[in-house]
């Protein structure tokens, strides 16, 4: 599984959920079965992968398979703890890291 971050460098908003979304991946143990990206949308690059996967509010998290699939999308919020421990519960071990 992968977590996908879309945000600012200087969003406080984007950083905590960034925090957040690390801190659940640590206490599920998860770490080797789940990756970590931000998103910068304030870079060319990040603009236009944002364009390509309509984010328009930051944050916006969108939660892959290991194949690439979207799982989950939250956007312009934090995502919800008990939400993100059910993926992980659920799918711990289960996806390559990318």
């Amino acid at each position: 599984m992968r977590f996908e971050v879309y945000g600012k460098q200087g969003c406080a908003k984007c950083m905590s959920t960034k925090e957040k979304l690390h801190h659940l991946v640590r206490k599920a143990d998860a770490e080797a079965s789940v990756a970590m990206a931000f998103v910068d949308m304030d870079t060319i690059e990040g603009l236009a992968e944002g364009a390509f996967y309509d984010v328009s509010e930051i944050p916006t998290v969108i939660l892959r398979s290991g194949a690439g699939e979207a799982l989950a999308r939250w956007d312009g919020r934090i995502p919800p703890s008990i939400e993100v421990q059910a993926y992980l519960g659920s799918r711990q071990g289960a996806g390559a890291v990318e």
